[in-house]
């Protein structure tokens, strides 16, 4: 995982919050949270997009170069968000891995009595930390923040000393993270997951593999050019007919796989706005065995 892939972490809760800015009966996702965690530059380049037009203008231009892109980081963050919440009475702890600067540990209440281990890059755990005690105070203490290297170091390895423990039944969240890792990245972190406790959740999603092959574009080819190819950040990819057998392999079953067209339908379509979706990703749900 690069460094460069870091700094994306900031993108997708800098999105979430120019989306509070929305009246209420249009607003695909509430999080109150979400212009306040972010750094100094994130919270600058939030607070210039309140008038309807320039957040209109930033709408259209982000869909010309990848169209389906911002009603889709939207989606992905209402579904993850509603699995949890109607899992958090089955699980005893939750594990975020590459947490970027996601909230969900603060804002949602089912997860008030639950502990959290948050994992990302060190950049951007030192990051959180201090917006943390800006917005709290303090770090609330049901949250562990922990610093990995995902393509070198183990998550189990690095959890058990901030008091994690494999024999808790967890939900486990990779939201973005399996594209940025090499294989064998992506194979020490399955390992980990392979040693969960039976009745563990797991959400998690995957850029579709034809596309990081360059066989299908779906309409990112600037993007592909620049995250593919020169800037080599996007890595691993999956496709929906072997993700199952996948998961097997580490022992989870997939509950379901999910494109956004359909979460599109359930999150986006009520609140009237057109936005398009995009099949280059894909959201999964599964239980461990």
């Amino acid at each position: 995982m690069t460094k460069a892939a870091a700094k994306t972490g900031v993108s997708p809760t800098a999105l979430i919050a120019i989306e509070q800015y929305f009246p209420k009966k249009q607003r695909i996702i509430e999080d109150d949270l979400a212009y306040r965690i972010l750094p100094f530059g994130a919270r600058a380049l939030v607070w210039l997009v309140r008038p309807n037009w320039v957040r209109s203008l930033l709408i259209r231009e982000t869909e010309k170069n990848t169209p389906g892109i911002w009603g889709s980081l939207i989606c992905r963050k209402r579904y993850i968000d509603e699995k949890l919440v109607d899992s958090s009475n089955q699980i005893e702890a939750v594990v975020n891995l590459g947490a970027g600067f996601d909230t969900r540990a603060y804002r949602l209440p089912a997860l008030s009595d639950i502990p959290v281990w948050a994992v990302d890059q060190l950049e951007n755990i030192r990051a959180k930390q201090t917006r943390l005690r800006k917005v709290f105070g303090t770090i609330p203490s049901y949250v562990k923040l922990v610093a990995i290297d995902f393509d070198r170091e183990d998550p189990g390895t690095l959890l058990e000393p901030h008091g994690y423990s494999t024999d808790k039944r967890t939900f486990f969240i990779l939201e973005a993270l399996t594209q940025y890792l090499t294989e064998k990245g992506i194979r020490t972190t399955f390992d980990f997951l392979a040693k969960a406790a039976r009745g563990s959740r797991l959400a998690f999603t995957y850029v579709r593999k034809d596309f990081l092959d360059g066989r299908v574009m779906y309409g990112w080819e600037k993007f592909y050019k620049k995250y593919v190819v020169k800037d080599k950040i996007w890595l691993f990819g999956m496709d929906p007919d072997t993700c199952p057998n996948f998961l097997k392999e580490y022992g989870w079953q997939a509950i379901e796989d999910v494109g956004y067209d359909e979460m599109a339908e359930k999150c986006i379509k009520p609140t009237g706005r057109i936005l398009v979706s995009t099949p280059i990703e894909r959201m999964v749900y599964a239980e461990k065995l």
